[in-house]
C-alpha cells in the first residue's frame, strides 16, 4: 500500500507547494482513494506533479469539518467526475476556532450531489476501506476542545466543541492495517484506545498538540508520548501536531514518530 502526502503544512519537494491544511492520496488492494482536500485547490497542482491522477480517485473521504480539510473538495469534484464523497452527517454545521474565525466547509458543495453522509459508526466505502467514528466510545483523557466552538443549527449560540463531525479511515490490505486521523481533535491517545483491536501497525494524520503551551509539555505531551508507545505502530505525524510538540514527543519516541510532509510517500 501507498500514502503520498498531496498537501501539508511544510512540502519535501521544492516542486510542490504547502499550506496549512491535509490532503493524503492511498493506493491499496488495487484501489484508489483520497483523504481530505487541503484548504484550496493547491492539493491538486501537486498531484499533476507527484504523477498522481485524481480522475482514477474511486471515492474520497473528509475527515472532519473544518475548511483546511475541506477547501479543495470543490476542485476534486470538477477533475473527478464520478467518486463519491464520504462525510459525518453533521460535517456542515457552522465551526469556529478558538480566535472565534469562521472554518465552517463550504454549504453549497451538499447541492452537487456528489456529498454523502454517513451515520453509521463503521460503514465501508471500498473493499480493504473502513470509515468509523468510535462515536459510543468513553474518553480515557478528557477532550481538549483547544477554544473551538460550533453551532448545532444557525439559530444557536456557539458552544464548545464535541467534534461529533471527525471521522477515521483504516486501510487494509493483507496482514497489513494503517490508520489515518486527519486532526486527531478527539484526542490521539483517546482514538488510539477505542483503535487498540482494529490490528494496526501505523497511524498517518495530525495529533492536535500545535496550541499547547510550553508549559503544558512536561504533562500533556510525556503522557501521550507514554501512551502512544504501548501500541506496536509507527505514526506518521503531520499538520496540526506542531514543530515544537513534534520534537519533544520525537526525543521520547524516537523512530516510531517520523515525519510527512507533502511530496513525501510512504509505502508499506
Amino acid at each position: 500500500m501507498r500514502f503520498i502526502a498531496l498537501m501539508e503544512n511544510a512540502s519535501a519537494r521544492p516542486d510542490c507547494t504547502s499550506e496549512h491544511g491535509l490532503s493524503v492520496y492511498i493506493e491499496a488492494g488495487g484501489r484508489r482513494a483520497l483523504f481530505d482536500t487541503g484548504a484550496s485547490g493547491n492539493f491538486a497542482r501537486n498531484a499533476e506533479r507527484l504523477g498522481v491522477d485524481l480522475r482514477k480517485v474511486e471515492f474520497a473521504v473528509l475527515s472532519h469539518g473544518h475548511n483546511d480539510h475541506s477547501g479543495g473538495i470543490r476542485e476534486f469534484l470538477r477533475i473527478n467526475a464520478i467518486a463519491p464523497f464520504y462525510v459525518r452527517d453533521s460535517y456542515d454545521q457552522e465551526h469556529f476556532n478558538r480566535r472565534g474565525k469562521d472554518i465552517t466547509v463550504d454549504r453549497s458543495l451538499n447541492d452537487t450531489g456528489r456529498i454523502v453522509r454517513v451515520t453509521a459508526e463503521r460503514m465501508t466505502p471500498g473493499e480493504g476501506f473502513t470509515l468509523v467514528h468510535y462515536g459510543g466510545q468513553p474518553c480515557v483523557r478528557p477532550l481538549d476542545t483547544c477554544g473551538m466552538t460550533f453551532k448545532a443549527s444557525p439559530d444557536d449560540a456557539p458552544a464548545p466543541e464535541t467534534f461529533d463531525h471527525e471521522q477515521y479511515l483504516i486501510v487494509s490490505e493483507g496482514e497489513k492495517r494503517v490508520l489515518l486521523t486527519g486532526c486527531s481533535h478527539r484526542g490521539i491517545v483517546n482514538i488510539m484506545n477505542w483503535a487498540r483491536d482494529e490490528g494496526v501497525q501505523a497511524v498517518i494524520g495530525g495529533f492536535h498538540f500545535k496550541d499547547l503551551d510550553e508549559s503544558e509539555y512536561a504533562s500533556r505531551l510525556e503522557d501521550a508520548a507514554a501512551e502512544l508507545l504501548k501500541y506496536p505502530v509507527t505514526y506518521y505525524s503531520c499538520h496540526c501536531t506542531g514543530d515544537a510538540p513534534f520534537a519533544f514527543l520525537k526525543a521520547r519516541m524516537g523512530d516510531r514518530l517520523r515525519e510527512f510532509h507533502a511530496g513525501m510517500t510512504i509505502e508499506l
